[in-house]
């Protein structure tokens, strides 16, 4: 949907961003590694979780989502807890919590408001196929465990979309930050 590059446009105008993938993989690196190869024999090497083995892991038993999930949510979510006090303490006006499965695991609830990534679903086929590793399969159970796009935007205090150039993207960040700012300065 192009929320990886949404995201670094608000980083690139002077937002915190905490981005949770990128968490993911340095838990993947560190302190998940045990718990992932305890409940997925196999799925490390190296010292490290290997994504592609963990992914055929989980493709074939899609119950063992769940398992992952108890193990790394809580470790991102400590992570995050983090990020918001370092910067709350520099005193960031706002921050963005960038946030895969927002809806499906009931983070929203910790969120003022909520901005959500969206495109044309054909783009979003062929920007995922394009992806290394990607196949029809891989996709589709994906999208599977995703809230519909439509009620994502139906849910969103903001949509960017991002169907268009990434200067158009970056535009409507500018928007959204202006118009989160107005409304800061009018609640003082």
């Amino acid at each position: 949907m192009g929320k990886s590059t949404s995201a670094k446009l608000f980083a690139e105008a002077g937002i915190p961003v905490n981005d949770s993938d990128a968490v993911v993989h340095d838990l993947y690196s560190g302190e998940a590694v045990p718990l992932v190869e305890a409940a997925f024999p196999g799925s490390t090497s190296d010292g490290k979780v290997d994504r592609q083995e963990l992914s055929r892991k989980l493709t074939s038993d899609p119950s063992g989502f769940k398992r992952l999930e108890a193990i790394v949510h809580p470790l991102v979510r400590e992570r995050e807890h983090q990020f918001l006090e370092r910067y709350r303490q520099a005193g960031a006006d706002m921050i963005v919590l960038d946030i895969p499965l927002l809806f499906e695991t009931g983070a929203e609830t910790r969120l003022d408001k909520i901005v959500v990534v969206s495109c044309d679903p054909q783009i979003q086929r062929e920007r995922v196929l394009a992806r290394p590793g990607m196949t029809k399969e891989k996709f589709n159970m994906i999208l599977s465990r995703q809230t519909p796009d439509a009620e994502k935007r139906a849910r969103a205090d903001y949509i960017i979309d991002t169907g268009g150039s990434i200067e158009a993207a970056g535009e409507q960040v500018r928007e959204i930050i202006a118009d989160l700012r107005r409304k800061q300065q009018s609640k003082k």
